[in-house]
C-alpha cells in the first residue's frame, strides 16, 4: 500500500505507483495534458511532479518525482502472464479513500479495450474486482505483491480491465528514455470470418480476418487487397480480397490475435509475412 499514491491534476486525479526510484506510472487519461502534478503519498505527504511521458494508445504514462519518501519501494512487474481464475488485488484511491484494497479474480485475458486516442488496447486484463473512480492507473497486483496489470476502466458491475504486464514493460521503458511511444500499424480494416462470410466466400471454413479496407499510402496500400461488397443472406457481406490466417507463423483467430501480435511482438519499420 505504501508504495501507491494518489495523483492530482488541476482537471481530476487517479492513482499511480511507484516504478522504480523515481518514475511513477498511471494512466494517460490521469495526466491528460498536464506536465506537473501533485502526488499524495500514504503517509500524508505531498511531493511535486513532471510528466515524463504519455502515450493515448495504451493509456499509460510516466511521472518523474520530485522526491520520494524514505523506506517506500517501487512495485515488481510480473514477468509470467496471468492465467484466468488467478485471485487478484486492487489497490487505489476511489473517491479519495486513500489506500482502498479490493479483490477478485482474473475473469478473462487478451481483451480489446477503448484507448484515448479512439484505438483499442490489446492484451487486456479482466476481473471482477471493485473499481470505481480514482482507481485509475493502480495497480492490479496478484497475491505474492507483484503487478499483473495497470487499472485502466470499469465498464459495468463486475467487469473492470487492466493493461497487462507485457505491453506495460514495452511501453514504459520507451516513456522513462524518450518521453513518447511509437506503435506499430498496418493500416488496414478487417473482420473476423463468420460463417456467413466464409459461405459467401466459398470458403471451407470460418477462419481468419478478412481485409475491408487499407489505408491510402499506408503500410499495407498495395500489399493487401481490400474485398468489396455484396448481399449475402439478406445483409451486406464482404466478398473477395486477402483473408488473413496468420502473420509471421503465428495464427490469427481473431483481430484480438493480430492485435496483441502486432503490439507485443512487433515495432515500425519491421516487415512482417
Amino acid at each position: 500500500i505504501p508504495s501507491v499514491l494518489l495523483v492530482r491534476t488541476e482537471q481530476g486525479q487517479g492513482t499511480g505507483f511507484l516504478y522504480d526510484e523515481t518514475h511513477i506510472v498511471t494512466n494517460a487519461h490521469v495526466v491528460g495534458n498536464a506536465s506537473s502534478v501533485q502526488l499524495r503519498f500514504h503517509d500524508g505527504s505531498w511531493h511535486g511532479g513532471t510528466v515524463r511521458g504519455t502515450d493515448a494508445h495504451s493509456d499509460l504514462a510516466v511521472i518523474v518525482a520530485e522526491s520520494v519518501p524514505e523506506s517506500i519501494d517501487p512495485l515488481a512487474i510480473m514477468q509470467d502472464p496471468p492465467v484466468v481464475g488467478q485471485e487478484v488485488l486492487v489497490i487505489g484511491n476511489p473517491y479519495d479513500l486513500d489506500g482502498t484494497v479490493t479483490s477478485g479474480i482474473v475473469s478473462g485475458l487478451d481483451r480489446l479495450i477503448p484507448s484515448p486516442s479512439g484505438y483499442r488496447i490489446p492484451d487486456a486484463i479482466q476481473t471482477d474486482a471493485a473499481v470505481n473512480p480514482g482507481n485509475s492507473g493502480g495497480p492490479l497486483m496478484s497475491l505474492d505483491g507483484t503487478v499483473l496489470g495497470v487499472v485502466n476502466s470499469r465498464q459495468g458491475d463486475n467487469i473492470a480491465f487492466g493493461i497487462s504486464p507485457a505491453l506495460l514493460g514495452r511501453v514504459v521503458p520507451q516513456l522513462i528514455e524518450t518521453g513518447d511511444y511509437e506503435h506499430a500499424y498496418m493500416g488496414v480494416s478487417l473482420e473476423n470470418v463468420t460463417p456467413t462470410i466464409a459461405r459467401a466466400n466459398d470458403m471451407s471454413q470460418s477462419r481468419g480476418l478478412i481485409v475491408t479496407g487499407t489505408v491510402h499510402n499506408g503500410p499495407a496500400d498495395g500489399v493487401l487487397r481490400p474485398s468489396d461488397a455484396e448481399y449475402a443472406d439478406g445483409r451486406r457481406v464482404p466478398v473477395g480480397g486477402d483473408v488473413i490466417l496468420a502473420i509471421d507463423g503465428t495464427r490469427m483467430a481473431s483481430f484480438e490475435d493480430l492485435a496483441s501480435y502486432l503490439a507485443l511482438e512487433t515495432r515500425p519499420g519491421d516487415t512482417v509475412r
